[in-house]
């Protein structure tokens, strides 16, 4: 029996910010007997309780398993830093917030990682638990530390700290790894022949099961397993009837004020628009959409065991879906007159039409819409594969104007290559453009519009997970550019917000993106000189990262600069070919070098196949929506 550490933690809680995130019981909470459990989980988010709780795949996992016999998951955040010195002083472990036990009493600690800048969190929390840092200082009486979630696919910086990673869907993974935990323990298996046999599973990428070894010129020369029976490559996992994993069923809702207050559905995961920085659309092809029947059931079945009044279409692009109208429609009717509200994610404009935003604005509710250009001009878009016009965007926004909406946010990137100047300054001209063409649309000059700056960072398994990053300098100098060329118009530059990221938390972003083995020991030293929370503003310090990676990294011969602002040449062994995201490796190159020709390249949902690698592996034949359309081109299937 695994007590709480609930008595210890209490008193420490009126002393803290937020106390309400570390209390735990929120609707639709679980909390399994310990005792009639023989594998236990232990989800982390590695981020605060608001930005964690409402994660769409800590609560599918938390669901998928907490349903199985004999298997119970709790979940567990990232503390705030004025709680963990205070746990530290009073010697209470991080604890799990279902049923506030002892992290390290678990059989695993599976951490989703939606961005690299959580791995700090993830030392912290380790250290917090009593759970060694390095993996090959832990005995068999720690958990199981598996990382999953996007920022896993290259898992190499944090190798020595990991001692697996899961690459692609859990929804079926975690079951097979909770069956290869279950039949290791009645064997009485070690520790070390547990994590073999997770890797002999396939799926499953064990890091102290491969050798790296490294060239004079500080690449890496190989990566080689070391084990009998081990893949040397590991592929990633892809659920693809997502209609028979309806998950979540019995969504949480929280207790405190988290960053998204609806009740979501995944309406259809992976995208094929091809986007050449994205590394969401690679990574999660094909396409898998759920069915009209099976979406409605999910909103049904949410709505009633939560009480929310707006419903989240989810999808990397939800309007995208081949039925995104038919289910629009049948949503609205039904929850006419109710109060309940549908909202989408970022909206791209060729996807979009006005009947379908009156669709989703019909139950009362009309936010600002929200479009992603992403690049300033048109040779940039181009660049990047997001095939839309300014003459198109333009016209878009205008029918929305004139439609009755008021607000448009713009979202673009600054840093993407070929960038220049005048690519950044023409997205002044397009917003500004914007503005006179809404003001004309709807007859008043009440309209607004948001252009929203991210930095691009490149990442594995995109064509530009060769390309140099920009460097903070640059990015910095063409956002200032651009604020003085929006800022300058008296008249029209009133109607604009600007937001923005400078460059520095990219670049870091970019070490840990495109990162070896050898960058563990920049987060490690990073963290011990007290970084964490390195995704909010108030925390991060890029200056202590510099610092840190000059003295860590030029022993090795390496350095920051190496890591991001070089670019790579095609025969370099990247640290992540060894995990096989489906992708093929030469399409990636092609895709590359075609950008650098201004060649775009369409939906293959809808074209002949560009032979990407994903689908031939799969074998099957994929359908979309009950109408049968065919996603996979007939020369594949």
């Amino acid at each position: 029996m695994v007590e709480s550490v609930f008595p210890q933690l209490e008193p420490l809680l009126a002393t803290v910010q937020k106390p309400i995130q570390y209390v735990g019981g929120e609707l639709n909470s679980q909390v399994k007997p310990w005792e009639e459990c023989d594998v236990r989980w232990a989800i982390m988010y590695p981020d605060a309780y608001e930005v964690g709780l409402p994660n769409q795949g800590v609560m599918i996992l938390y669901e998928v398993l907490n349903e199985q016999p004999g298997v119970l998951a709790e979940r567990t955040y990232s503390v705030w830093p004025d709680l963990a010195g205070k746990m530290r002083a009073a010697g209470v472990p991080a604890f799990t917030v279902d049923g506030h036990r002892p992290v390290r009493a678990f059989d695993v600690l599976g951490v989703s990682f939606s961005t690299e800048l959580g791995y700090t969190n993830l030392l912290e929390h380790l250290d917090l638990a009593g759970i060694p840092l390095h993996a090959a200082d832990r005995t068999e009486a720690d958990p199981i530390v598996l990382a999953g979630g996007h920022a896993a696919f290259n898992p190499e910086p944090i190798a020595d700290f990991v001692d697996a990673a899961v690459l692609g869907d859990g929804e079926e993974a975690v079951l097979e790894v909770t069956a290869v935990l279950r039949q290791a323990k009645a064997d009485g298996a070690s520790r070390a022949e547990t994590l073999l046999r997770l890797a002999r599973a396939g799926g499953v990428y064990v890091p102290a099961l491969y050798d790296v070894a490294y060239g004079e010129d500080g690449a890496i020369a190989a990566v080689v397993p070391n084990a009998e029976g081990v893949p040397a490559r590991v592929t990633k996992r892809t659920t693809m009837d997502l209609d028979a994993w309806p998950y979540p069923k019995q969504p949480l809702v929280p207790l405190a004020e988290t960053v998204h207050e609806r009740m979501s559905v995944e309406i259809f995961r992976g995208c094929t628009r091809g986007c050449r920085f994205c590394q969401a659309g690679m990574i999660t092809r094909p396409v898998r959409e759920r069915s009209i029947t099976g979406i409605g059931a999910m909103v049904q079945q949410g709505l009633g065991a939560t009480g929310y009044e707006e419903v989240g279409l989810l999808s990397l692009s939800s309007a995208d879906h081949s039925e995104i109208a038919e289910v629009t429609r049948g949503l609205a009717d039904r929850y006419e007159g109710t109060n309940t509200g549908l909202s989408l994610p970022s909206t791209r404009v060729d996807a979009f039409n006005i009947d379908l935003a009156q669709e989703i604005s019909r139950g009362g509710r009309r936010s600002g819409l929200t479009f992603a250009p992403e690049g300033g001009s048109e040779r940039l878009r181009k660049v990047i594969n997001k095939m839309v016009s300014k003459d198109d965007l333009v016209r878009t926004v205008t029918t929305a104007y004139g439609a009755g909406w008021r607000q448009v946010k713009l979202y673009f990137m600054c840093g993407l290559p070929t960038e220049t100047d005048e690519d950044v300054l023409e997205i002044a001209a397009m917003a500004k453009e914007v503005i006179r063409a809404g003001r004309e649309a709807a007859g008043t000059r009440d309209v607004r519009c948001t252009v929203s700056i991210g930095g691009f960072v490149p990442k594995p398994h995109t064509p530009f997970q060769w390309v140099a990053q920009a460097d903070p300098e640059t990015v910095d100098r063409r956002l200032a550019l651009l604020r003085d060329a929006i800022r300058g118009d008296r008249d029209l530059g009133k109607a604009i917000g600007f937001r923005y990221h400078d460059g520095k938390p990219g670049m870091v972003e970019g070490l840990l993106a495109r990162g070896d083995r050898r960058v563990g020991r920049v987060i490690e030293a990073v963290w011990r000189d007290g970084g964490v929370f390195d995704g909010w503003s108030e925390h991060f310090s890029y200056d202590r990262w510099v610092g840190v990676a000059a003295r860590e990294l030029e022993p090795l011969g390496v350095s920051m600069d190496w890591y991001t602002t070089r670019e790579r040449l095609e025969a370099e062994v990247l640290p992540w070919d060894h995990l096989d995201a489906g992708l093929d490796r030469e399409w990636l190159w092609e895709d590359w070098q075609e950008a650098l020709a201004g060649q775009e390249l369409d939906d293959c949902r809808w074209t002949p196949c560009f032979d990407c690698g994903v689908c031939p592996q799969l074998g099957t034949e994929i359908q979309v929506g009950p109408t049968g359309k065919t996603l996979l081109p007939l020369s594949v299937v």
